[in-house]
């Protein structure tokens, strides 16, 4: 299940490049404390990039209450432990100037004249790739495993003889988790501790001696996840992983407990009932996945309105 990071109407910042800064620019005015929200302030600055945001898109849309939101997704992914780096923003902001045919310089130029400013879309960006995998594992949740109809192994067998008796295969990953603790009284040093595990996952080749190089580490976990195959990969790795050979480690990611990678053991092509399954159960996922994104999305956000605390100033 995948909802998309940016709507179609983005197109038109292209469009906006020819814009003079004064056809945008917002009046300069000292920023005031507008509304609390679980006692985070969205000020008025905040609230007029919004509404510059919302011009530039050419739609509708309530600039307070859409910043109202952003506190309230931003909230729930610190208490889901979900940390999106700087690294992650940064790339996705290049991938999308490089989709219109800009460089992020000319990016940053489109966004000061409307008004924006870069820093703000950053924000945005943020937001919604944590609030994705926030919606991505609420959806997992409810469906307890089971999505589109398929309840079990028997119901994917009838699927496959209705289909011509092919059954689909996926990757079986064999991986090893490897976790550099980071107290979060200690964030400070996460560069440190970031530049010890690009060294160890420099070394990595495999998951045999991956603990003997972990031995004359500090506050170094190492973890052996089993059997994983790809329709349960999680959502923030599977891109990475994917891309592996067995030996391969992904990229060292920040999150929530510190640092860390994952190493693949092994890779291996599997055909079976269970497999079946969860492949059927991917692709109907994927069918309308983006409406049932934005109808759980929905219902997510009321909820959080419904239990927070919000003062209008």
């Amino acid at each position: 299940m995948r909802k998309y990071l940016f709507s179609a109407g983005f197109a038109l910042l292209v469009a906006a490049s020819s814009l003079s800064v004064a056809a945008y620019a917002p009046p300069a005015q000292a920023s005031e404390i507008k509304y609390v929200v679980n006692d985070v302030p969205v000020t008025s600055y905040d609230i007029q990039r919004r509404a510059a945001f919302i011009k530039l898109q050419r739609r509708k849309g309530d600039a307070g209450q859409e910043m109202i939101e952003q506190t309230l997704r931003q909230a729930e992914m610190k208490r889901l432990g979900i940390r999106i780096s700087d690294k992650q923003v940064d790339d996705a902001y290049a991938r999308f100037a490089a989709s219109n045919k800009l460089k992020p310089e000319q990016m940053d130029q489109i966004l000061a004249q409307a008004g924006v400013t870069t820093s703000h879309f950053k924000d945005y960006i943020r937001t919604q790739m944590g609030w994705n995998q926030a919606v991505s594992a609420r959806f997992r949740a409810e469906q307890g495993g089971t999505t589109g109809g398929i309840s079990s192994e028997q119901d994917a067998v009838r699927r496959m003889l209705q289909q011509g008796g092919a059954k689909p295969s996926a990757t079986e990953y064999m991986l090893q988790q490897v976790i550099f603790v980071v107290p979060a009284a200690e964030r400070g040093a996460i560069g440190k501790r970031k530049r010890e595990a690009d060294a160890m996952r420099g070394r990595f080749n495999g998951c045999e001696q991956t603990r003997d190089f972990a031995k004359g580490l500090l506050d170094v976990t190492v973890r052996d996840l089993g059997r994983v195959l790809a329709p349960q990969l999680p959502p923030e790795w599977a891109e990475d992983i994917k891309k592996l050979k067995a030996g391969g480690a992904t990229p060292v990611r920040e999150t929530s407990r510190g640092v860390e990678f994952i190493g693949v053991c092994s890779a291996r092509e599997v055909s079976d009932d269970k497999v079946a399954q969860m492949v059927f159960q991917a692709e109907d996922a994927g069918k309308g996945g983006n409406e049932k994104a934005d109808e759980l999305s929905k219902k997510y956000i009321e909820e959080l309105r419904a239990k927070a605390r919000i003062i209008n100033r």
